[in-house]
């Protein structure tokens, strides 16, 4: 998931760039080319080496968090952050004006959000949300996936050696009968 969040990010980026939109319409989702020094919201703009850094270690925390998580739910939201994290700070290192000082090509603009943002920023928020989800599920439900197999079947095994110890059927006497 996280190499096809990366390379989306960066296709979509580069065709955006390769064809210069200007100003669209005033629709509901339009297309506006922002080159964003800072983080997400422009934070920590014209501090380009703190947002690498930062950069940097969040994705070695999510990374760690990937290779540590037993959830396939919270595996796929971790990888998609992954993912977003690693196509921005492919721009941060790569694009103009130079190594660690390069502006992340922000493109999609919606009407009611306040910020223009791209794909590697929509797997990042939804990645995340849905990690939270998923491990906050996890400890709602009580254990991973493969925890709660292993407890269904115990109470399946539970159940058949309970109906095995029990009689076929009732010995009931009939009255008239000795």
């Amino acid at each position: 998931m996280a190499v096809v969040v990366l390379a989306g990010d960066q296709v979509s980026k580069s065709l955006v760039l390769a064809a210069r939109p200007g100003p669209s319409g005033g629709g509901v989702v339009s297309v506006r080319l922002v080159r964003n020094t800072g983080a997400s919201f422009g934070l920590g703009a014209g501090h380009p080496i703190v947002v690498v850094l930062v950069a940097v270690a969040i994705i070695a925390i999510v990374a760690v968090l990937l290779a540590r998580t037993r959830s396939r739910a919270a595996a796929l939201c971790l990888a998609a952050v992954l993912g977003g994290a690693l196509g921005n700070l492919a721009d941060r290192l790569f694009r103009a004006p130079g190594l660690g000082r390069g502006a992340v090509v922000d493109w999609i603009h919606v009407a009611v959000y306040p910020a223009t943002f791209n794909i590697a920023d929509l797997a990042i928020r939804v990645g995340a949300v849905g990690a939270v989800i998923a491990m906050l599920d996890i400890r709602v439900r009580g254990g991973s996936w493969r925890a709660r197999r292993a407890r269904r079947a115990r109470r399946g095994r539970r159940a058949r050696r309970a109906r095995a110890a029990a009689p076929l059927h009732d010995e009931v006497d009939e009255p008239g009968r000795s």
